[in-house]
C-alpha cells in the first residue's frame, strides 16, 4: 500500500509492521538525466518490490532532497546538511512507528546519503521505539559501470522514466563528463565538488546504457530488496 494514494481509515486497515521509505535526492545528473534520478529510481525500486512482495508493505512517500552539496555548482541542485538530513529521515521514521509500522527499510537512491543513513538507521534501532535498516539499490546489483548519470542510472531511467532521459544529449554527457570520480592522490580524493572533475557533472558514458540493462537492473535490485524485506520480517 502506497501511503500518498490511500486514505486514513485504509491506512489504519494495514495488517502490517514493515515499511519501506524511499529516499533520493534533487541533483545534477548531467545534460541529459533529471534532477531527480536518484528518488526516481529508489521510488522505482521501492515500487516494484511491493508489487512483488507475498506480504502486505506499506510504502512511504520519498525523501527528495538529501545530502548533495558536492553537487551545488550546477543549477538545481538541493542539499540538506547531514544533521538536518539524519533528523529528517529519523522523525519520518518515528511517525511511522506511531501508527505501528515500526519495521522500516530506507530504500535509497544517492551515494552521499549512504553514510548518513547507516548512523541514522543504527541510532534509531538502539534508541528509538522502530527498527531500520537502509537500503541502497546500486549496492544490490551488478554494477561496476555505476558512474554519475553515466550507464547505469540512465539505464534504469530508460526502463522506468524513458520520457524523462534526454537522449539527443548523450554524446554531449559523455564527451564533457568524466571518466572517474574524484581526483585521487595517495588514496585521497582531494575533490570536494563534482564541478572539479566533471565539466557537466556526468561520470561514465551514458550512452553505452540500454532499456534492456534498466529492466535487468531493475530486477536485480527488486530481488535484493526482496530478499532484505524477508530476512527483516522474520526478526
Amino acid at each position: 500500500m502506497h501511503l500518498s494514494d490511500a486514505t486514513w481509515p485504509e491506512a489504519e486497515a494495514t495488517d502490517t509492521d514493515l515499511a519501506v521509505l524511499p529516499v533520493g535526492s534533487t541533483e545534477q545528473h548531467g545534460p541529459h538525466a533529471p534532477l531527480g534520478t536518484d528518488s526516481l529510481t529508489a521510488a522505482a525500486v521501492a515500487d516494484a518490490a511491493e508489487t512483488e512482495y507475498d506480504d502486505e508493505v506499506v510504502v512511504a512517500p520519498p525523501i527528495q532532497v538529501g545530502v548533495a552539496e558536492e553537487h551545488r555548482d550546477f543549477a538545481g541542485t538541493l542539499w540538506v546538511s547531514e544533521d538536518t538530513f539524519r533528523d529528517y529521515v529519523r522523525e519520518t521514521v518515528a511517525s511511522l512507528a506511531h501508527h505501528g509500522w515500526t519495521r522500516v527499510v530506507v530504500v535509497n537512491g544517492h551515494g552521499g546519503n549512504v553514510d548518513p543513513l547507516r548512523e541514522v538507521c543504527a541510532r534509531i534501532t538502539r534508541h528509538d521505539e522502530a527498527d531500520a535498516w537502509a537500503f541502497t539499490w546500486f549496492d544490490g546489483v551488478d554494477a561496476p559501470d555505476m558512474g554519475h548519470g553515466g550507464p547505469v542510472e540512465t539505464s534504469l531511467l530508460q526502463a522506468t522514466h524513458p520520457d524523462l532521459v534526454r537522449e539527443d544529449r548523450l554524446d554531449d554527457a559523455a564527451d564533457g563528463g568524466a571518466d572517474g570520480w574524484g581526483e585521487w592522490v595517495s588514496g585521497v580524493n582531494l575533490a570536494y565538488d563534482t564541478s572539479e572533475f566533471s565539466e557537466n557533472g556526468c561520470v561514465g558514458d551514458p550512452g553505452v546504457g540500454s532499456q534492456e540493462r534498466g529492466e535487468q537492473l531493475l530486477e536485480e535490485a527488486t530481488t535484493a530488496l526482496l530478499a532484505l524485506l524477508d530476512r527483516v520480517a522474520e526478526r
